[in-house]
């Protein structure tokens, strides 16, 4: 705590300076993770579990402050305080001039909820501080239960290493990656009625990961691979016919942690776009599997990573961007982001397995994550043998959804349907 104390302020990663100046009330850049039990919340002993939370993350006290030629993150001395669910799905956490924390914690009979603005951090480091905040809830509750267990918890950083900012650790000005996109083409995009208020719609689908990991090895594939294309396989079968010259594309992350051997709990990701293009033919899932699978095996190697790593930071560093004032870098970062959404049909997330201790599995059912939304989009976590694929909208049509979980079905998953509306 004293550390933390006497860093008065800190410099936004490379990722984290996006979100500030794009986030609004139809994109809130606000993400969810749930966690679900088998019994009612016990609000003081989540409280208390939370509070030891934060002596593990002191960086999470942080402020976002506006300066003059950047964002930055100011220490405060700021208590996070649980509380009954009361707010809509990914409600804004950052507000321009007021102080608060950039993360909440609120429960809702049997579900702890985490909602997080995405400058403090992304899936992965969430996924830590979740972790850690269930680890607590259970040593606390169940403490006659798991008192002689000696369990301990699957993250282990120093502090300073959760604190990291591992763009500018891993940055090597010698290596300058010319980003090639296709700025000529533009993506077919998903259009709907607007939910009333900004408001999104979430519909999940619990299922067991072997059930759908089996169907994958049938297409020779991964399940992530798997799951991203049956996401553009449902895409194109709702495509309207005078669209179908347009590519699908969709904008996948990646956790950079495990290529460049980073512990961060702050952002630390990258993305690929995965492009599928329609030209009127009819598809099947094989098809799409292979290309997919193709883009996926060209993106995600170190050298490519370190390529696009090292090109945005060289942005970051060059002399013109840190001498434009702040409102300027605002403006044209959100000029960008439209221009850069005509390229983009959906995206989707697989923020991997939740690791708990084992004794912990007859008190937790699952675990999930969703995410704010100005277009259809997919959110995927595990949890022992329960996947939770959830899908979030802005929109009141559920075509692509209905698509999407029906051939799961047919294929014989059995599957969970839960909506928040």
């Amino acid at each position: 705590m004293k550390q933390q104390k006497e860093e008065k302020w800190t410099r936004l990663d490379n990722a984290s300076k996006f979100f500030p100046a794009v986030a609004n009330n139809k994109d809130t850049k606000v993400f969810r993770f749930s966690c679900e039990l088998y019994e009612d919340v016990e609000p003081k002993v989540l409280q208390k579990s939370l509070d030891l939370t934060m002596e593990s993350f002191p960086f999470y006290r942080s402020i976002l402050r506006r300066g003059l030629f950047w964002y930055y993150f100011e220490s405060s001395d700021l208590e996070p305080i649980i509380e009954l669910e009361n707010k809509p799905l990914c409600a804004p956490i950052y507000i321009r001039n007021e102080r608060n924390l950039l993360f909440r914690v609120f429960y809702y009979n049997k579900r702890i909820n985490l909602e997080v603005f995405h400058s403090l951090t992304d899936g992965a480091g969430a996924i830590w501080f979740m972790e850690t905040l269930i680890y607590h809830y259970m040593t606390i509750r169940y403490k006659d239960k798991f008192k002689d267990k000696g369990l301990k918890l699957n993250y282990k950083a120093s502090i300073s290493e959760k604190s990291d900012d591992s763009f500018k650790k891993n940055y090597n000005k010698r290596d300058i990656f010319i980003h090639g996109r296709n700025k000529g083409v533009s993506a077919y995009q998903i259009k709907g009625s607007r939910i009333k208020e900004n408001r999104m719609k979430l519909i999940e689908g619990a299922m067991s990961v072997k059930s759908v990991l089996d169907i994958a090895h049938e297409y020779n594939t991964t399940l992530t691979v798997f799951l991203t294309s049956l996401l553009i396989y449902s895409i194109y079968k709702e495509m309207p016919l005078n669209k179908k010259h347009k590519p699908i594309v969709l904008s996948v992350p990646i956790n950079l942690r495990p290529y460049f051997k980073s512990t961060t709990a702050r952002n630390f990701f990258s993305t690929m776009s995965i492009s599928h293009g329609v030209h009127n033919q009819d598809l099947n899932l094989d098809e799409i599997i292979q290309n997919v699978n193709n883009s996926f095996k060209e993106n995600l190697t170190k050298e490519a990573l370190d390529k696009k790593l090292n090109h945005f930071m060289s942005l970051e560093k060059s002399i013109f961007t840190r001498i434009v004032p702040l409102t300027i870098k605002d403006y044209v970062i959100h000029a960008a982001t439209k221009l850069d959404d005509k390229k983009i049909t959906s995206s989707i997330s697989n923020i991997g397995k939740i690791i708990m201790p084992e004794e912990f599995s007859d008190y937790i059912k699952q675990f999930s994550i969703c995410v704010s939304a100005r277009r259809p989009l997919i959110t995927l976590c595990t949890y022992d043998d329960r996947l939770v694929i959830s899908f979030t909208s802005p929109f009141e049509e559920t075509d692509i959804q209905r698509t999407f979980f029906q051939f799961l079905s047919e294929k014989g998953i059995e599957i969970e349907i839960t909506s928040n509306l």
